[in-house]
């Protein structure tokens, strides 16, 4: 069912109705383990993402998402669960990262492609926000498995954050090399930061 409302409803939607216009497609890693890191200004991340993926790399794609807000009523709960098939994080502050991330870690050990968003919640339409360590909390626990960063520029004012009506709009995604997590923090933040900045800088945009 994922598979077919994929093919039928949201790939029109993404490829048709917006439009993508994506740079270096043949970047994108078609297998796992993988993760995916991007940012995030709209409700329509996630499934642009997915969408990049077809066949067999389709079905080992998971977005993580906060399970607090994704499975707070019985429709949310299930299109995050049966279409969207993502894996539901608590944000809480914690120090047990390791069994936070543990069915993440799993997916991963089971050859996964991550989905996940290292500002955590969507910022304002088409700026980056502060990255948040948990990424490298994440990754130290698999430093072997690539990271994949995609930048999207335009799905801020297709479907900005607090908004439900879909204003059709032009969007590019670029997509960057993959890279490893450096076991120091601070370098490996420092890294998702200029990976993702660098992505952005391609497009030279200009202020909204």
């Amino acid at each position: 069912m994922r598979n077919v409302l994929f093919t039928l409803i949201v790939r029109p939607i993404v490829f048709i109705v917006l439009g993508l216009n994506i740079r270096n497609y043949e970047r994108l890693k078609k297998q796992g383990p993988l993760v995916v890191i991007a940012n995030h200004n709209s409700h329509l991340d996630t499934l642009v993402l997915m969408s990049l993926f077809r066949g067999n790399s389709f079905k080992h794609v998971r977005p993580v998402a906060a399970g607090d807000y994704f499975m707070k009523n019985a429709f949310l709960k299930w299109f995050s669960t049966k279409v969207m098939n993502i894996i539901p994080i608590e944000r809480k502050m914690t120090r047990d990262f390791t069994g936070m991330f543990q069915p993440i870690l799993d997916e991963l050990d089971q050859n996964g492609i991550i989905i996940l968003y290292p500002e955590g919640s969507r910022g304002e339409p088409e700026k980056l926000s502060k990255y948040k360590s948990g990424i490298y909390y994440l990754m130290r626990e698999r430093p072997d498995v690539p990271i994949q960063p995609i930048f999207m520029h335009g799905l801020g004012k297709a479907l900005p954050k607090d908004s439900f009506i879909l204003v059709p709009f032009f969007v590019d995604i670029f997509i960057g090399e993959t890279f490893k997590c450096d076991l120091n923090r601070k370098a490996f933040m420092d890294e998702v930061t200029t990976r993702l900045n660098q992505l952005r800088d391609e497009g030279n945009f200009k202020e909204w």
